[in-house]
């Protein structure tokens, strides 16, 4: 907790968000590029470190948004650009149960972001020449290097992002299929990925004497070699956790010295926090953790159930089971973030793992030569024909969606006591004795208990949600599980299918019951609701409590106020904002709360 609040950026004198009015006004801000991000349809995205504002110097971190433009603008990482523009503060989901990106920023030290065209932005002569510039250098050489020998874009963006842990310009078709596959953490370098770094390291430095100057000298090697690689790859959160943990063994090697794994795991954590707390709070890291120490703890207990004599057979079951106690360990959690489980897991790192461990054997000597500019066309085609059957077959494993279970309601109640059962059942199944059989009990009757005191919870929820949908009505009515929807024919059609309106059924184990076409009126816990569309028609007689402005209606909104005096005014994304701004003007002359959903977010009645 000391940590984490000494190393939050807006407890800092000089973060930009002291600055008064920083968020209201547009500014001239000065910003160094730090990192790239995935572009999305609009935007070139990068995190920029602020220098100064206007003529206050200050620090902090801002995502920048560089509108994308026919004349294709590029910028590299170390730029020091000046924009003027405003800077927009995080905001919350504008949906319930929506991805909370605000919090992901925050977790990240981001406090802000701004929106620029290409066109306006100065960029400065100098450049930051640090550590982050030239690993983007090195990186951008090896890309441009190998783009050179022809090596195709797909297959090159797969391996920068199993050899060095840049995801920003990969397929998202590849991603979902490696998702689907439950093969996603090939793609992030992780302990597989510095592990093999270790290995490869220590092979080389082979010839070098074992004495005590030998001996340091290849400890320094060892360990310097795998942070260059971990700032190369991006000092991600599962990459320091790998980084931390392999350099501790490499330690342990040059002591000689047996390396109590639970210990370096417990003190690469204390590390870890004590420079960059925010990342508990990295799923990333999360999981990677619990992935290790279920390997560590569980798998040795699941070998032992079978223990085949031929080598083979020993080799498949070794990464069976490793597989299945890595997942065992992140199914609760990865259940509570991403609601969906590949059920064909197994297999994909049965197929997988190996073929991976040649390719990143022959993907680092490819790179390594490719900065250079003397890989031979025969190596880097090798690589990327590897890559290509690598993603062939986990495209083919994907096909096959029946296996994957989408959709999976999962709460912190479900979460907790899905830990409980599955530590006190190792507990158990690693040593039988009465006291653990009480607790591994207790478990199945407190994850009971968890799964009936949810279903009641839901079973006596009812609410009315306006969501905020672009152009669009989509309304809500929940009563226990059964959701019934209510808008226009073509939402109607999408039904479940829409994003938002499945996030919500996930988020309150619920599921659409029924799916009809939007009225003028409604009525919800004796509470009368009057929609008013792009018509303008609306009942004279009518007095409702809630009144919802929905198409952009050409109303006198003073006149129908004094008509129906209504208690809430309600205006949906579906209306142009320059006329939300008038009936805002309206609503604070008549003293009448209005909630715009563009800038509130959903509207709620329970």
């Amino acid at each position: 907790m000391t940590t984490q609040t000494i190393h939050t950026a807006t407890n800092q004198k000089n973060h930009y968000s002291k600055i008064p009015n920083v968020y209201e006004d547009p500014h001239t801000i000065t910003v160094i590029l730090h990192e790239k991000l995935k572009s999305n349809a609009f935007s070139q995205r990068y995190v920029g470190l602020v220098q100064q504002i206007d003529t206050i110097n200050c620090s902090g971190k801002l995502l920048i948004n560089i509108r994308k433009d026919s004349l294709n603008h590029s910028f590299s990482i170390g730029n020091r650009l000046q924009i003027k523009s405003n800077i927009n503060p995080n905001s919350a989901p504008k949906n319930p149960n929506q991805f909370n990106y605000s919090n992901y920023l925050v977790n990240k030290q981001i406090y802000g972001q701004l929106y620029a065209d290409a066109s306006e932005i100065k960029i400065s002569t100098l450049i930051e020449k640090d550590i982050w510039y030239y690993a983007a250098q090195i990186r951008n050489t090896i890309i441009n290097n190998l783009k050179k020998d022809g090596f195709t874009t797909t297959e090159l963006n797969v391996a920068i992002a199993l050899l060095l842990g840049q995801q920003q310009e990969i397929d998202p078709q590849i991603i979902q299929d490696y998702q689907y596959a439950g093969a996603i953490h090939i793609l992030s370098v992780s302990g597989l990925h510095i592990g093999f770094i270790l290995l490869f390291v220590t092979f080389i430095l082979k010839p070098v004497p074992n004495n005590r100057k030998g001996s340091l000298l290849k400890l320094f090697i060892i360990i310097s070699s795998l942070w260059l690689f971990g700032i190369l790859a991006g000092l991600s959160p599962s990459v320091v956790r790998s980084v931390t943990m392999f350099s501790f063994v490499a330690i342990g090697q040059h002591l000689r010295r047996s390396v109590n794994i639970y210990h370096t795991l417990l003190v690469s954590i204390l590390l870890i926090v004590v420079v960059q707390p925010a990342f508990l709070f990295d799923v990333g890291f999360q999981l990677s953790y619990l992935a290790l120490f279920f390997i560590i703890w569980l798998q040795p207990l699941l070998a032992q159930l079978w223990e085949p004599k031929n080598k083979f057979l020993k080799y498949v079951w070794d990464i069976i089971s490793v597989s299945f106690a890595a997942q065992i360990g992140t199914l609760p959690l990865s259940l509570y973030y991403f609601h969906q489980f590949p059920g064909l897991f197994f297999i994909t790192n049965l197929v997988i793992i190996p073929l991976t461990g040649i390719i990143m054997g022959l993907g680092l000597v490819v790179m390594v030569l490719a900065f250079f500019n003397l890989c031979p066309l025969i190596l880097s085609k090798a690589l990327e024909w590897s890559l290509y059957l690598v993603n062939q077959i986990i495209h083919n494993i994907a096909s096959f969606e029946e296996f994957i279970l989408k959709d999976i309601p999962f709460n912190t109640l479900l979460l907790i006591g899905s830990y409980s059962l599955i530590l006190t059942s190792i507990l158990w199944f690693e040593k039988r004795n009465f006291s653990r059989l009480v607790a591994l009990l207790l478990s199945v009757i407190g994850i009971q208990c968890s799964y009936l005191w949810n279903e009641w919870n839901v079973e006596n929820q009812n609410e009315w949600v306006v969501f905020n949908i672009k152009k669009n009505t989509l309304i809500t009515e929940r009563n226990g599980k059964k959701v019934t929807l209510f808008a226009n024919d073509s939402l109607q059609k999408i039904g479940a299918k829409n994003n938002n309106l499945n996030a919500y059924l996930v988020g309150n184990f619920s599921h659409l019951a029924a799916a009809k076409e939007l009225k003028n009126t409604a009525f919800f816990n004796g509470k009368r609701i009057l929609i008013v569309d792009s018509t303008g028609v609306y009942p004279k007689k009518y007095r409702p409590e809630i009144l919802l402005l929905t198409q952009s209606p050409k109303i006198n909104l003073d006149r129908l106020i004094q008509t129906i005096q209504p208690k809430v005014i309600i205006a949906d994304a579906s209306n142009y904002k320059t006329v939300q701004k008038h009936w805002e003007t309206s609503c604070v002359k008549a003293k009448i709360p209005f909630h715009s959903t563009s800038e509130k977010g959903f509207y709620i009645l329970n």
